[in-house]
């Protein structure tokens, strides 16, 4: 791990996309062929990849079925939520974390300089990683009482 963790080091780089025409059943498929809760919704502009929205599991259920329309009718574009919180690769863990905090969000795209998609950050990305900074942090503990009890003898 390096010292400075950066959002481009922890995040997913293979993510399940969707284009804004995809049918909401296809979409629906995608994420349960690959089981993932989310798609990221991107255009393709100059051969990049541009992120413009992100479909969730819950979109659907809440804006969907909740509402008893009919998904079959509906594409991508019609649900996905497009108040878009993105992170750049060289942003920190902690930037990365504050952001998600104050925007109440568990799924963060990460673009590149041209807002194309690079990969993808979960809340569960995250807490890995501070379960495995906690785990040092532990170590040094354990660490602690035995060189104690060395010293001590």
């Amino acid at each position: 791990m390096n010292e400075r963790l950066t959002t481009g080091e922890i995040c997913t780089r293979s993510v399940t996309i969707a284009f804004r025409r995809t049918s909401l059943n296809g979409a629906a498929r995608l994420m349960r062929e690959n089981h993932v809760g989310c798609l990221v919704v991107v255009d393709e502009v100059d051969g990049l990849r541009v992120v413009v929205g992100l479909l969730t599991d819950r979109d659907i259920v809440t804006a969907v079925l909740a509402a008893d329309l009919d998904p079959r009718s509906l594409c991508v574009e019609d649900v996905m939520s497009t108040d878009l919180v993105t992170a750049r690769e060289d942003d920190s863990l902690i930037d990365l974390m504050r952001t998600m905090r104050r925007k109440g969000v568990r799924r963060v795209p990460v673009v590149g300089a041209q807002d194309e998609l690079m990969g993808v950050v979960t809340l569960d990305d995250v807490l890995d990683i501070l379960a495995q900074e906690l785990g040092l942090l532990v170590g040094a503990i354990v660490s602690e009482g035995t060189r104690e009890r060395q010293m001590r003898a």
